[in-house]
């Protein structure tokens, strides 16, 4: 069932954003008068369609193939290849007949839309409900690294209280923002009363990206009593039992959750002894620890302090702007990571699957829209890119017919087309591949 969910967000989603993206053309296109043939939600390759009704003259439909959507637009070279309507003279309603500069809005309406969509989901959210983080401020025990924070010198108990020198952080976010997680980020610390700095790597995505973002750093939290004991596990048959108070592991005191995670660790292929507190009482339990470094207890929910900000409907609109085009940003700071060889490309791409983790197994309308928000503005980014066959092929082209003057050959957009076709066809096969691998 929840595989089910997950596919339903995603598709859900996506429908969403492409049927969205494709009327931004539409809408540019009807305004200065060209004729839309076809507007279509996932491919209908090869003729194959899953939907379809006639109106006003423009074809209506959802094809078979779900790797996006398109409107066809007369008089226009594009990803259906029909370049027969070509060989005749152009019409007033075709694309082809239009100013350049009609024609650049059309191909960037998708665009505009996208962005418009992002900054909308991202206002309203902001809107609905503020922000809300832990208070990093009064994380009065610090942070927990992971295996990527303990790479670059970050301990226990460590306190974060400044990134790239800007001091006083109080959300626990901007702990975890991209500013860091795509490295080059100097972090000052406090440890035991005394500030230190230490830079994040420029290649640290690539460790994220293999051990996930929470093997950099967490909040660090007290070892509260059991509040689980998994059935048919080790603490089982050690007796721990709901409720018990964890004293020590193997001798050593256990104040912090880290640290009897620690000494489980260690205890791999060893005996090891809990003292538990129980009803006022010091109880002893021995067992032993296997590969998976599992007992089966739960520690309790942890309480971190929380700070939560409300946001007027005029004041989140900013705030809103703000959040969307960071992904803009940080999609331009992580490409250019690849491209300098700071990260790995299978590192950091991801594909549908990858998409459809992101989305998880339970429905959470603010996660929903959330990512929903996040992916328009990928998707605006991703468009935009001068690739020939996405519209950002579509505007370089354009943008130099409108410097020399003169139209592009037909010849050459039909060859560009090919070629654009093939590099995302190339990229899908990729992130797909890729998706497929990590998972």
């Amino acid at each position: 069932m929840g595989t089910l969910v997950m596919i339903g967000q995603v598709v859900l989603g996506l429908s969403i954003l492409i049927i969205l993206h494709e009327l931004g053309h539409f809408l540019a296109a009807r305004a200065f008068g060209i004729k839309v043939e076809k507007f279509y939600l996932f491919f209908d390759a090869w003729g194959v369609k899953l939907f379809k009704f006639n109106y006003k003259g423009c074809e209506y439909g959802i094809g078979w193939l779900p790797l996006g959507g398109y409107v066809k637009i007369a008089g226009m070279i594009d990803e259906s290849m029909d370049t027969e309507q070509l060989q005749g003279e152009p019409q007033p309603w075709e694309f082809r007949s239009k100013p350049a500069w009609q024609r650049l809005i059309v191909m960037l309406g998708g665009i505009i839309v996208n962005v418009i969509v992002g900054i909308f989901v991202f206002w309203m959210l902001t809107f609905s409900y503020g922000e809300s983080d832990i208070d990093n401020s009064k994380l009065k025990y610090g942070v927990v690294p992971g295996i990527v924070g303990k790479e670059i010198g970050i301990q226990s108990g460590d306190k974060i209280v400044a990134v790239n020198g800007k001091p006083a952080i109080k959300f626990y976010g901007d702990v975890m923002s991209s500013d860091v997680l795509m490295g080059d980020a100097v972090l000052t610390i406090d440890r035991a009363g005394t500030q230190q700095e230490l830079k994040v790597p420029a290649d640290i995505l690539n460790d994220i990206a293999e051990h996930k973002s929470v093997e950099f750093v967490q909040p660090r939290e007290k070892m509260n009593r059991i509040e689980l004991v998994a059935k048919d596990s080790e603490a089982e048959r050690m007796n721990l039992l709901v409720g018990d108070s964890i004293i020590s592991v193997n001798g050593k005191p256990i104040v912090f959750f880290d640290q009897f995670s620690s000494e489980v660790k260690n205890s791999i292929g060893k005996a090891i002894r809990i003292t538990v507190m129980r009803n006022g009482s010091l109880v002893q339990t021995n067992g032993a620890i296997d590969s998976s470094a599992v007992v089966g207890v739960s520690n309790g929910v942890a309480k971190f302090p929380m700070i939560t900000q409300k946001y007027g409907f005029v004041e989140s609109l900013p705030i809103g702007a703000y959040k969307a085009f960071s992904v803009i940003t940080d999609n331009i700071k992580g490409f250019g990571k690849i491209f300098k060889g700071d990260v790995r490309a299978d590192k950091a791409l991801s594909g549908p699957v990858g998409i459809a983790k992101m989305f998880g197994t339970e429905v959470n309308w603010a996660k929903f829209w959330s990512l929903v928000g996040m992916l328009s503005m990928a998707l605006a980014f991703m468009n935009l890119l001068p690739i020939p066959a996405l519209d950002g092929g579509h505007v370089v082209f354009l943008l130099v017919e409108m410097i020399q003057g003169k139209p592009l050959s037909d010849n050459f957009l039909e060859k560009a087309q090919m070629v654009g076709f093939f590099i995302l066809i190339a990229l899908m096969i990729f992130t797909l591949g890729n998706d497929i691998i990590k998972w």
